[in-house]
């Protein structure tokens, strides 16, 4: 295709200069849950809106919210073509252990064709190919087969918390025919993959409070309630041996996975014993009767991932301690909703209270899960764009973590999302080390020019 080999020209002669910018975009520390970095927040978002505006885009807009700035820019003169709404974020997870880093995390570093720096995969690099497509083709074609819209935030790695009010109050700014997000990862190395859902999530604390404040364990062991022991035994409670939920109702809402999509699923042919050896684990683990895929892609969680209380300096200190915590997440699925899990959470808590002890429950994030058809026209509009770069079939996959936002814009907005990423599992976003392969950043900016066109095409046919 003619297009295909003209972005193939551009990207080809403008890769070095193209890093160059995305080094400077990296270089940033935008992390949105410190506050001390407010300021490099604004610095993110006013970059951005220049690299739009250099790329050609139009109506760029810096737009305050009750948090962090969305960052929004538009091109819409294809008439009578589809529009694409284009989401991501240029907010970035914080870098501690700092000492686990073998570069610095905003000093980016190429290291074995791998750019390596906090932000490099998720979001910065996958925002940023897509301004530069868009830039590609402006350039080489004078014009977009497509609309386009960005909309790019500064809250994603703190749950968006004021994303849904900013969408509810721009429907018509924000209006178009589908969304598109590079937030997600491929199925593995050549290997890519289209997300056509995304599991929810119901996040808690919990606090244990005994004694008024922690007691001698010589005078009082055996006689008075240890917060600790209270709370090992209520978390106990919410899972089997084998790792089935045991909440009243957890499992009612599920929509289960159609025999259909198993079946696809078994047809990925996924390595489980090399999954193992990845981990370091002897066993994997999970509800009974299910694939590793569908206990990630289909079924609901509960994780304990965090639990806090007591002594655990050096040495030992004979107390019962008289507080104590953990923080709980769950993951859910199609049908189920984060505010009825947390109030089956609540009543499940309250029913197997250990005696002794206060129990108190703080919510956390919440999100609800996102599901669009894998056959809709614009998903395999995607997976013909990736089939065409990499020379492989693409596989349709659920993605087993959670982006808040894609449920608001599904419910708010009403339309279809496309979740093509070029990310993999093994570049560490959210922990030291973080990279992304540059020979998806080469491939994937080619697969998202070609995307425009496809999703023309499959839109107006569709039509």
């Amino acid at each position: 295709m003619d297009h295909l080999n003209e972005l193939d020209r551009y990207f080809t002669e403008q890769r070095d200069v193209h890093l160059a910018e995305l080094n400077e975009f990296l270089k940033i520390p935008s992390i949105s849950s410190l506050s001390e970095h407010k300021a490099d927040m604004r610095n993110a978002a006013e970059w951005l809106a220049e690299s739009l505006k250099a790329a050609g885009l139009e109506n760029i807009s810096i737009d305050e919210t009750e948090g962090h700035p969305v960052v929004y820019a538009d091109w819409l003169h294809a008439e009578g073509q589809p529009t694409l709404l284009i989401y991501g974020h240029y907010d970035v997870q914080p870098v501690d252990p700092l000492e686990l880093w073998d570069s610095a995390p905003f000093e980016p570093e190429v290291r074995g064709n791998k750019l390596y720096a906090r932000g490099a995969s998720d979001d910065k690099g996958q925002v940023f190919m897509h301004v530069k497509a868009v830039e590609a083709l402006l350039k080489t074609n004078g014009k977009l087969p497509v609309n386009v819209k960005f909309c790019i935030e500064g809250e994603e790695e703190i749950g968006s918390p004021n994303l849904p009010a900013y969408v509810e109050e721009n429907k018509d700014k924000l209006a178009a025919d589908v969304i598109v997000i590079s937030d997600t990862g491929m199925q593995g190395p050549g290997q890519p993959a289209v997300c056509y859902g995304l599991r929810g999530l119901a996040g808690v604390q919990i606090d244990v409070k005994g004694a008024k404040g922690d007691l001698h364990s010589g005078l009082y062991g055996g006689g008075v309630q240890n917060a600790i022991h209270a709370l090992v035994e209520l978390l106990a409670s919410f899972r089997d041996k084998e790792g089935t939920i045991t909440v009243d109702g957890f499992y009612d809402d599920v929509r289960p996975a159609t025999e259909e999509e198993r079946n696809e699923y078994r047809k990925l042919s996924f390595d489980e014993e090399a999954l193992k050896k990845e981990l370091g684990i002897s066993e994997l683990f999970g509800e009974p009767g299910y694939s590793h895929l569908e206990r990630t892609w289909t079924r609901p969680t509960l994780e304990i991932n965090g639990v806090f209380g007591g002594f655990s300096g050096e040495g030992i200190k004979t107390v019962l301690p008289a507080e104590a915590g953990a923080k709980i997440t769950c993951r859910l699925v199609p049908d189920q909703d984060p505010d009825d899990i947390v109030r089956k959470l609540r009543s499940h808590i309250e029913k197997n209270k250990p005696a002794g002890v206060a129990v108190t429950v703080t919510e956390f994030d919440k999100g609800k899960p996102f599901l669009t058809p894998y056959d809709h026209p614009a998903i395999q509009a995607a997976g013909k764009s990736y089939e065409r770069v990499y020379k492989v079939p693409t596989a349709y996959t659920r993605g087993g973590g959670s982006i808040p936002i894609v449920a608001a814009f599904d419910e708010i907005l009403g339309l279809p999302v496309v979740l093509m990423g070029f990310g993999l599992s093994s570049e560490n976003f959210h922990a030291p080390n973080e990279h992304f392969h540059l020979e998806n950043f080469d491939k994937g900016l080619r697969v998202i020019g070609d995307y425009y066109f496809e999703v023309s095409s499959a839109l107006s046919g569709a039509e």
